[in-house]
């Protein structure tokens, strides 16, 4: 059966100097195959991955594995501790203000350099084997900067370094009040479908400093050079996922369960899992390109009801959301509606009632066509 072994990482130090720790469970199977790197929480509200990764440990347990699965829960113990009353504010680092998420390592001219020393005959697993210990050294030696650097950039470093490891990585987050969406790179599509995910987000290879970007990018555009050198497709059969379940702050097993099984779905598929025979769901799943996921800003600040929920298609000119301003509570001036501008999905929306003008108000599908 599968080895496990538990340890631990320090990710950071709090002010009274203590270590701050992140735990690693890693499993090895009998037989070898592809290393899979999943983790969650690096934003400190986004706490259902951790339940995810709860259910997947008990799968994984009994369940044969070809190769190594690396899960890392609550990844950023920082912002899971960052409160303010009832509400976690562990989206950005408090010291800098750098969201947690966009601290990642990416070097184009690095990747264009590392192509031209890859000979026409040097086989793909010698060349992975080689950009993974040359990927190593640069994000090691961004972590010695005589400088230094600032703690959500530390952290993702540190957290880059394991991930950069594997074949499969999958970041687990949550939106604001969110229906269930996955980010996938446009070079691999065919994998969409291989989760219970319903909406789907296409994207291009373009980095923003994300987990998934800092993984696929660098493969993406090593394929397109070693491609166009030898005139002949190379696959490294490398992939990159971030899984939105649902809303922040809460959790629930019971939806935990249903995500750890999507996730199994996608490992058996990858030839992960040789005893498992599950197979994804028979869904509708809307797909959309990144340039034609929107944002819907709000033009006035107010008190609002969120009428779409996530999820909800509206047509162009239907009621999303109503606001209502205190001032003018005796005239007919006490409500204004805001309107689709064009047919929509609705997949999240900001989770307060109190706005101001600007807020991120809803993310929504446009021009989406179906898997």
């Amino acid at each position: 059966m599968n080895k496990l072994l538990k340890e631990h990482i320090v990710v950071a130090q709090n002010a009274s100097g203590r270590n701050m720790n992140v735990p690693l469970y890693r499993f090895i199977g009998e037989k070898p195959g592809p290393k899979v790197y999943i983790q969650s929480s690096i934003h400190g509200a986004e706490v259902q991955g951790n339940v995810v990764i709860y259910q997947l440990i008990q799968w994984l347990k009994t369940l044969p594995i070809c190769g190594e699965v690396l899960l890392v829960p609550n990844c950023n113990p920082v912002g899971t501790n960052i409160k303010a009353g009832e509400y976690t504010l562990g989206r950005f680092d408090p010291v800098n203000g750098t969201n947690w998420n966009r601290g990642y390592y990416y070097d184009d001219a690095f990747i264009h350099t590392f192509a031209q020393s890859i000979d026409d005959d040097e086989s793909v697993e010698s060349i992975k084997s080689r950009f993974r210990q040359k990927m190593k050294q640069q994000l090691q030696a961004r972590l010695s900067e005589t400088w230094g650097i600032g703690l959500a950039q530390h952290l993702n470093l540190k957290l880059q370094q394991l991930a950069f490891d594997a074949d499969y990585v999958l970041d687990l987050h949550n939106g604001p009040v969110s229906t269930r969406h996955i980010y996938v790179p446009e070079y691999a599509k065919a994998s969409a479908s291989l989760f219970n995910i319903p909406h789907v987000i296409f994207m291009p290879n373009v980095f923003s400093g994300a987990l998934d970007e800092a993984t696929f990018c660098p493969w993406w555009l090593l394929t397109d050079l070693i491609s166009s050198k030898r005139k002949k497709p190379v696959d490294f059969a490398v992939e990159a996922f971030t899984l939105e379940m649902g809303s922040q702050e809460v959790i629930s097993f019971q939806e935990g369960e249903y995500d750890a099984k999507s996730i199994l779905t996608y490992l058996t598929a990858k030839g992960c899992l040789p005893d498992s025979a599950t197979i994804p769901e028979n869904m509708l799943r809307k797909a959309v390109m990144l340039k034609n996921y929107k944002t819907l800003f709000t033009q006035q600040g107010g008190i609002v009801e969120y009428i779409a929920k996530p999820g909800d298609f509206v047509k162009q000119g239907g009621v999303l959301a109503r606001v209502l301003n205190v001032d003018n509570l005796d005239t007919d001036r006490a409500t204004t509606d805001i309107l689709a501008p064009c047919d929509l999905v609705a997949i999240l929306h900001f989770p307060s009632a109190s706005v101001l003008s600007g807020t991120q108000l809803y993310k929504c599908f446009t021009e989406y066509y179906e898997l």
